[in-house]
C-alpha cells in the first residue's frame, strides 16, 4: 500500500511539474469563480503568485466583465468554448490570447472550470528579443571590423605627426602637430567607447538590490539631480551570477539617460520639475525566455520614468551606437549598457509612450 501511495505522490508531483513548464497559462476555477490553482505561465501573465490568488475570486485577475460573463455562461451551460485572438483586459494592460474554457468534474462530483490562455503577444516579444540580440551581435561584429580599419591608419598619422614635430625648426609650429595628435587620440577614444567595455565579465554571486542601493548612493552625490527616485523591491529574488561592475554601470547609464530626458523636458515645456520621477522596480519571472534560451527563473529590473517618451521609430534603433534622441546626447550610453548586460547573458528591452518609458533589464538566475 505504501508503494502505491508513493507512486501516486510521484505522479502528482510530475503532473505539477509538467503544468509549471507549460508555455500556456492554466487557471482552475471552482463553481464560485474562485481560483483553485494557476501554473507558472499564468503567474507571469497575471503578474501574481499562486500564494496570493489562491481561493480569491477571478475578478482579482481580470478587469474584463464581458470575458467573465462568457466564463459564467460556460459554467451554467456546462459547455466548453474556444476563442482565437481574444483581447482581454487585465488591471495593468491588455493582452491578446487564444483562450479555451473547459468545464470539468472531479470524482467527488465537484464542478470546476479549466481556463487555458495562450498569450500571442508573448510570441511577438520573443521574436523581437531574438531580433534585438541578432542586431546587437551584428553591430558588435561591424564595430570590431571598423575599429581595426580605423585605428591602424590613426596610429600611422599620430606617429608621423610626432616625427614631424621633432623636425620642425620653429617650436611655435608644434602647436599644429599637437592638434593632429590630440584629434587622433580623441578619435581613438571614440572608437573604443563605441566598442564598449573591453574587459571580460568577472561574474560573482550578487544580490541585485545591493546593486540598486549602490546606484542610489551614487545618485545622491549628484547635487544637480532634481529627479525623485523611488524603489519597489521584490525581496524574494535569489542572488544572481553577474559582474557587479557591469550591472552597476548599465543601471547608471539608463538612470542618467532618464534623468537627462526629464531635465530637458523641464527646459522645453512647462512641466513641473517636482513631478519628475524614476521608479526602479524588481520582480521575478518564472519559466521565461531570453532570446533562444529558456530559464526557470529570471530577475527583471524595470527602470521607469515619466518623461516625454521615445518615438516608436527611435525605439527600434535606441541601442545602436551614436543613435540618440537628445540634442546633447552621445548615443553611446544605451549601446554600452546593452553590451554590458548581453556579455553576462541578459538583455535590455524598452517600451515607451509619452509620460511613461520602461527599460527592463532581464537577468538570468542560474
Amino acid at each position: 500500500m505504501n508503494a502505491k501511495i508513493q507512486h501516486q505522490t510521484n505522479i502528482k508531483k510530475l503532473a505539477i511539474n509538467i503544468l509549471d513548464n507549460l508555455n500556456t497559462a492554466v487557471v482552475l476555477l471552482d463553481e464560485q469563480f474562485r481560483v483553485h490553482c494557476i501554473n507558472s505561465a499564468a503567474e507571469i501573465l497575471f503578474s501574481i503568485s499562486m500564494h496570493k490568488i489562491s481561493s480569491q475570486p477571478i475578478s482579482l485577475l481580470l478587469n474584463d466583465a464581458e470575458f467573465i460573463s462568457a466564463i459564467q455562461s460556460a459554467i451554467d451551460s456546462n459547455h466548453p468554448f474556444t476563442q482565437r485572438e481574444r483581447q482581454i483586459q487585465l488591471f495593468d494592460r491588455k493582452v491578446i490570447v487564444d483562450v479555451s474554457v473547459q468545464p470539468i468534474q472531479s470524482e467527488e462530483g465537484e464542478h470546476y472550470l479549466l481556463l487555458e490562455l495562450n498569450q500571442l503577444d508573448r510570441h511577438l516579444r520573443i521574436s523581437k528579443e531574438e531580433s534585438l540580440l541578432a542586431q546587437h551581435e551584428t553591430i558588435q561584429a561591424l564595430l570590431r571590423s571598423m575599429a581595426h580599419e580605423v585605428k591602424n591608419p590613426l596610429g600611422g598619422i599620430r606617429g608621423a605627426a610626432q616625427l614631424l614635430e621633432r623636425e620642425l625648426a620653429d617650436p611655435e609650429l608644434a602647436e599644429y602637430t599637437q592638434v593632429i595628435i590630440d584629434e587622433v587620440d580623441r578619435l581613438k577614444k571614440l572608437v573604443d567607447r563605441m566598442l564598449g567595455p573591453n574587459t571580460r565579465p568577472n561574474p560573482t554571486l550578487i544580490n541585485i538590490h545591493w546593486v540598486t542601493e549602490r546606484v542610489r548612493s551614487l545618485l545622491k552625490a549628484d547635487k544637480n539631480n532634481n529627479v525623485k527616485i523611488e524603489f519597489d523591491y521584490d525581496p524574494s529574488i535569489p542572488e544572481i551570477v553577474f559582474d557587479p561592475e557591469h550591472l552597476i554601470q548599465a543601471v547608471l547609464n539608463i538612470v542618467r539617460n532618464a534623468t537627462q530626458a526629464l531635465t530637458e523636458q523641464n527646459a522645453q515645456t512647462e512641466h513641473d520639475e517636482h513631478n519628475n520621477k524614476i521608479i526602479i522596480k524588481t520582480r521575478v519571472l518564472r519559466h521565461f525566455n531570453i532570446g533562444h534560451t529558456r530559464y526557470k527563473l529570471v530577475a527583471k529590473m524595470d527602470i521607469i520614468d515619466n518623461g516625454p517618451g521615445i518615438s516608436e521609430k527611435m525605439q527600434e534603433r535606441i541601442f545602436m551606437p551614436l543613435i540618440t534622441g537628445r540634442a546633447e546626447g552621445t548615443g553611446l550610453g544605451l549601446s554600452i549598457a546593452q553590451s554590458l548586460i548581453s556579455q553576462n547573458g541578459g538583455l535590455i528591452e524598452c517600451q515607451s509612450k509619452p509620460g511613461k518609458t520602461i527599460f527592463s533589464l532581464l537577468l538570468p538566475i542560474t
